[in-house]
């Protein structure tokens, strides 16, 4: 006969305990108008939240004892998803684009590039350029340098250099930011 085992899913790690589901015999307990009332015992705490028609909310359920607060939970839940919604609308993702050179790549092919760098720029990405170096040009990475600068020096309008150009074993890898958040320096 076959087993089928069955895995109990455990309450998320973001769950707030709340009235009935707070265990400590004690709890740190703060008033709905911020004032700290001291260690009570649960129940007592559970009554005087019952009594303002408000819910016992452990806040920070890691100290000793538990620190709990009388507010109405569903406000509270309501308040911390619209900070998380806030703090998601804020961040801006950054992406960085790479453009490979090479030590014999033409001036228009070179140009061609730099647009490229310059478009990503504009729209607010980072751009790493790598120059590769095949086989004997590893003898002349001062050109390499030398032509990189070259790059950030035609940029200088829409970026600014924010690693210089670096050996890192057959690479030379230089990134490029945008200058006054993609906009032309005046």
């Amino acid at each position: 006969m076959k087993v089928i085992k069955r895995f109990k899913r455990g309450k998320s790690r973001d769950h707030v305990r709340i009235n009935d589901e707070i265990t400590a015999k004690e709890v740190r307990v703060i008033s709905s108008s911020g004032e700290q009332i001291g260690i009570l015992p649960t129940d007592e705490a559970l009554r005087m939240a019952e009594e303002e028609g408000l819910d016992l909310v452990e806040v920070a359920a890691k100290s000793n004892p538990p620190v709990c607060k009388i507010i109405d939970y569903g406000k509270h839940a309501f308040q911390q998803k619209k900070k998380q919604q806030e703090a998601k609308k804020k961040q801006k993702i950054i992406h960085v684009k790479e453009i490979k050179f090479k030590l014999s790549t033409e001036k228009h092919d070179i140009d061609f590039k730099e647009k490229h760098l310059e478009r990503f720029l504009k729209e607010g990405n980072k751009a790493k350029v790598r120059l590769v170096l095949y086989g004997r040009e590893m003898t002349l990475v001062d050109r390499g340098i030398e032509m990189l600068n070259r790059i950030a020096e035609d940029l200088k309008e829409y970026a600014e250099i924010d690693q210089p150009p670096k050996l890192e074993g057959r690479h030379i890898i230089m990134i490029l930011a945008p200058a006054g958040k993609g906009k032309k320096k005046q």
